[in-house]
C-alpha cells in the first residue's frame, strides 16, 4: 500500500509525483489513524518517516519545521497540498476520495462519528503525548512511576467514558457506528494500542475491546500496526 522514501523532505515537496505523501511516525497514534484511513480507502501513498526521538527529535529539524511549525506527525503532501493534524487529513481523504466513506451519508450520523472521534483526539490522546510526558518528567521533575500514575489516571478515565457512551449508544453495531468502520475506530484502535503499552488493562472496557478485536481482524487495520511499519524499532 506504501513506500517507504529516503529522500529530503525539502526536495520531496518539489516532487514532480502526484503520489500522496504520509509524514509519518510508526508510534505515534495520530499517524497510526491516517495509516488506517488510507488503508481502508484502498489509497497508494509513499511513506516517509520522521523519528520522534531519534537524532534529538527528527521533526525538530529545520527542514521539517519549515513544512510543518507544530513540528508533529503526521504530515500530508498531496501535489504540493500540505496538510496536518490528523483529523484534518481524514476528512479531506473522505471528501476526495468518497468511494469509501469514513463518515456517515446523515447529518447526525457524521455528528456523532466526529463526537466519538474528538473524544479520543483531543480528550485522551493529548494527555498522553511524547511532548506532554517530556515536559512532566523534564522541566516538573517527575519520577518514572508519577508519570505511569499520570498516564493511568488520564487514560483510565477517558476510556471509561468511552466505554459508557458506546455501551448505551442505539447506533453502535459492530464498530463504533454501525457495522462498517468509520473515522471513530480509525482513532480508537491505535489509542487501545497505546493504552496496553503504557500497561493499562483494557479488559476492563468490554465494549471497547470488542469493537478493537473487529477492527484488528480486518487486513487494513493489521497492516498499520506499527511493529508492521517499515520504520520500526
Amino acid at each position: 500500500m506504501h513506500e517507504l522514501l529516503e529522500i529530503d523532505w525539502v526536495l520531496t515537496m518539489t516532487s514532480t509525483s502526484n503520489k500522496l505523501v504520509l509524514y509519518n511516525y510508526f508510534r505515534s497514534s495520530a499517524a497510526y489513524r491516517v495509516r488506517i484511513a488510507m488503508n481502508l480507502k484502498g489509497l497508494d501513498y509513499d511513506y516517509l518517516p520522521v523519528h520522534l526521538t531519534r537524532e534529538g527529535g527528527m521533526q525538530f529539524k529545520e527542514s521539517y519545521t519549515a513544512l510543518n511549525p507544530q513540528q508533529l506527525v503526521p504530515l500530508l503532501d498531496d501535489d504540493g497540498f500540505q496538510l496536518s493534524q490528523s483529523l484534518a487529513i481524514i476528512e479531506y481523504l473522505d471528501e476526495k476520495f468518497p468511494t469509501i466513506r469514513l463518515l456517515p451519508d446523515s447529518m447526525q450520523g457524521r455528528a456523532r462519528v466526529r463526537q466519538l472521534t474528538l473524544s479520543i483526539a483531543c480528550d485522551i490522546h493529548p494527555l498522553q503525548n511524547l511532548r506532554v510526558l517530556k515536559y512532566l518528567t523534564g522541566k516538573l521533575g517527575l519520577n518514572e512511576d508519577d508519570k505511569a500514575e499520570w498516564i493511568k489516571n488520564w487514560l483510565a478515565l477517558g476510556l471509561a467514558a468511552l466505554e459508557a457512551d458506546l455501551v448505551r449508544a442505539p447506533t453502535r453495531g459492530k464498530f463504533c457506528f454501525g457495522d462498517t468502520p468509520t473515522m471513530a475506530d480509525c482513532a480508537l484502535v491505535p489509542q487501545l494500542f497505546s493504552a496496553t503499552r503504557f500497561n493499562i488493562d483494557t479488559q476492563a472496557y468490554p465494549t471497547l475491546r470488542s469493537i478493537y478485536e473487529a477492527c484488528e481482524a480486518l487486513p487494513e487495520f493489521a497492516a498499520a500496526h506499527p511493529a508492521r511499519q517499515p520504520d520500526s524499532e
